[in-house]
């Protein structure tokens, strides 16, 4: 038996669904521990693109069992959606997939609230997807959110989402100057898909519980990266949830002494979205040449996504936060092209020099990056799979990013397809 955890070490997009996706293979269950659908995992299956946003990427293999733990936040509509789209492709889940009953429901006067805050000039903009993602946990923490549990009630769910729509009314009016739709269309629509969420929702604290003691491998699946964790990261620019490790534990409900090993994804240069600072972003050719190579543009909104070079600091950081043991390097191949690789080591500050994040937000957005170079390899490494094959300059750019983090990588992804990937080593 092991428990695993995956954790994005950067800002979200390194690519996790794949691995998570290569992982589950040895994994008896995998589960999803916090977010909401502003994340897309993007995997390959069977020459097809799927981008997931609530289902757990392990949903791809036979026999799996795939949770949806209360730590995520669930639009009903947008997860129906996406099983629409998995039965399309053949995919049979319906004994396969569990939804806490502790989750709290994304309503549309969340979505409301969250596009109303973000276009409104008055306001810190935080770059969000405007998927309600942020008030919806913050009803939760306010303690007036609406759970997966309130549905098997009518009565009690009329009730209780009045309430808090009225409330809700007054406010986004005063604030925002915006209407919400009428209360009834909002009941009407959660109850006719009421019958359908309730076949998959189940108390998956005492499931997994269960599938642990019976000896199975757990793998839990993050989702954004540690830098948008709401806690430690770029804050305020970050997400509403503990997207590093920790959330494993209270968005599953599995203690940390259960918790057997972390493995850190991480990209081979950097990317963010939205706002915040963001140290090593290349705003030249170089830059444009990373998103255009990588593809950075985001699964969920086609947003271009920020690019830069790899930052160092930021991975350790990461491996500090997370108790990562074990990497994987992701999109490799995106650097083929280059003459020159840089990384980050340190962030400058008039005569200081950080070797860690430093908190505020000011300091950081105006520290420049001091970075050591690499040769480039200037060869075509996509669909590799093996570590002897690669260019030399591309073994030892990996060899010396393992050296710089003192943690050694477990695989190396040079493509997105399954195949296209280098092991190094076993996750259980």
């Amino acid at each position: 038996m092991s428990v695993a955890v995956v954790a994005g070490m950067q800002w979200g997009d390194e690519g996790k669904g794949k691995i998570v996706d290569l992982l589950a293979e040895k994994a008896d269950v995998v589960a999803r521990y916090q977010g909401g659908h502003n994340a897309g995992h993007t995997i390959f299956y069977r020459g097809k693109q799927f981008v997931l946003h609530l289902i757990p990427s392990g949903i791809f293999h036979e026999n799996k069992l795939c949770v949806i733990g209360n730590g995520v936040v669930i639009d009903p509509q947008a997860l129906i959606q996406e099983m629409d789209l998995l039965r399309e492709a053949g995919l049979d889940f319906e004994d396969r997939l569990v939804i806490s009953d502790r989750a709290n429901i994304i309503l549309p006067y969340h979505c409301t609230s969250d596009k109303s805050r973000e276009s409104g000039g008055k306001f810190q903009k935080i770059g969000t997807t405007g998927r309600g993602i942020g008030p919806s946990y913050a009803d939760k923490i306010a303690r007036v959110g609406i759970r997966m549990c309130d549905l098997k009630n009518e009565t009690w769910l009329k009730e209780i989402l009045r309430a808090t729509y009225d409330e809700k009314k007054v406010i986004i009016r005063s604030l925002y100057n915006h209407d919400l739709p009428p209360f009834d269309a909002v009941f009407t629509e959660l109850m006719e898909v009421r019958d359908t969420l309730l076949r998959f929702v189940g108390d998956t604290h005492v499931l997994l519980q269960e599938q642990i003691r019976s000896g199975k491998n757990i793998l839990c699946e993050g989702a954004q990266g540690t830098m948008l964790d709401v806690d430690h990261g770029t804050y305020p620019f970050v997400t509403s949830s503990n997207a590093s490790a920790g959330g494993a534990c209270t968005g599953l409900g599995i203690p940390p002494t259960q918790i057997d090993r972390v493995v850190g994804v991480i990209k081979a240069y950097t990317t963010r979205v939205g706002e915040g600072p963001f140290p090593t972003e290349l705003k030249d050719g170089c830059g444009e040449m990373l998103r255009e190579q990588g593809h950075e543009f985001g699964a969920t909104t086609g947003r271009p996504r920020r690019c830069g070079w790899f930052d160092a600091v930021v991975a350790r950081y990461a491996i500090r936060l997370n108790g990562i043991d074990a990497m994987v390097l992701t999109k490799i191949d995106v650097l083929d092209k280059f003459d020159t690789i840089r990384v980050c080591t340190g962030y400058r500050d008039g005569d200081r020099v950080y070797q860690d994040v430093p908190a505020d937000p000011h300091i950081l957005e105006r520290c420049q990056p001091v970075y050591i170079e690499f040769k480039g390899w200037k060869e075509n490494t996509i669909g590799i799979d093996s570590i002897d094959k690669l260019p030399a300059n591309a073994g030892k750019y990996i060899e010396e990013l393992s050296r710089l983090l003192e943690v050694p990588f477990l695989m190396v992804s040079t493509g997105p397809e399954r195949e296209q990937t280098i092991r190094l080593g076993s996750l259980f």
